[in-house]
């Protein structure tokens, strides 16, 4: 859960991201899409594939590239994780370029973890037959409960987007993979977003991340949700900007009857991160204002 690319891997990213902008720049004037071949890690834009409820919400970024000729270039692996591996794409034409990220779940035979009960509680499988498959733990149930996660986290990504939280920006999602804002490291262009867990921020800038996890933690309680798994590890850290990923296993405050045990384990996980840094913050009060959020 801690692999983002080493210094000599974005230097690899960088070259190829340069040679695939200066081909583009080398083609005739008459020079049509389909006179290029893909390679093994290309493959056309998955854009035009998608339904208006498999899109993120308007209006879209200027990242968002919806040119149906557009071809996505996978350029490495930005995150490994038990259940999921995060790519970094590339989608361009010959006029548009731009980095994403694309959170890929893994199939049932290739998951090293399957999530705890204690998160599902309150939710609903609406139709019977994923149900009793879920149950049973079927080979269709354990693809349906890949789809699930998938499913789960797109739409509190776009939830909390649209509700202000500072969570990546959802584009689409496809089958199990959920295309989303890559998260870049300002001071440090073309490198993905360092954790939280691994960055010693001055007091000015630990002040302003305590105040963004507050308002993020607070958007959450007001829409009836803790992030359940909040630790240092799944927050970024953008320069002066806090970033909150991994969001598949939202708990329902009012639904699961573990909802407030989590909250308050988010609570603590974070206020511990901050006192060890120098910051004054208190656990138990952080977790009485947001219970007043929810509530």
């Amino acid at each position: 859960m801690k692999n983002y690319p080493e210094t000599n891997f974005l230097e690899s990213f960088e070259s190829t991201i340069s040679r695939s902008r200066s081909a583009r720049t080398d083609r005739s004037e008459d020079w049509n899409v389909l006179d290029d071949q893909l390679t093994g890690n290309q493959r056309w834009s998955t854009w035009p594939s998608t339904e208006k409820l498999m899109r993120g919400p308007k209006p879209y970024p200027e990242f968002v590239i919806e040119d149906a000729a557009a071809i996505d270039t996978e350029l490495g692996v930005l995150k490994t994780g038990k259940e999921a591996d995060v790519f970094l794409i590339e989608r361009a034409t010959d006029s548009q370029s731009a980095l994403l990220a694309a959170k890929r779940y893994r199939s049932p035979d290739q998951r090293m973890f399957n999530r705890s009960s204690t998160y599902t509680e309150g939710r609903s499988v609406r139709r019977s037959r994923d149900a009793r498959a879920l149950k049973n733990g079927s080979s269709y149930g354990k693809l349906v409960e890949a789809s699930r996660w998938a499913n789960s986290e797109w739409q509190y990504l776009r939830l909390c987007f649209e509700a202000g939280a500072p969570v990546p920006y959802p584009i689409q999602i496809m089958d199990t993979e959920i295309l989303m804002e890559f998260i870049e490291d300002p001071e440090s262009p073309g490198a993905a977003a360092p954790r939280l867990q691994q960055v010693q921020p001055g007091p000015e800038r630990l002040q302003g991340y305590w105040d963004q996890l507050v308002h993020a933690m607070t958007v959450f309680a007001s829409l009836g949700f803790a992030h359940g798994d909040l630790s240092p590890y799944n927050v970024l850290a953008a320069g002066d900007r806090l970033v909150i990923i991994d969001l598949p296993q939202f708990v329902d405050l009012s639904g699961n009857e573990q909802g407030i045990d989590l909250l308050q384990r988010d609570c603590r996980n974070m206020c511990n991160w901050f006192v060890a840094r120098g910051l004054a913050v208190d656990g138990e009060e952080l977790l009485a204002e947001l219970i007043a959020a929810a509530w």
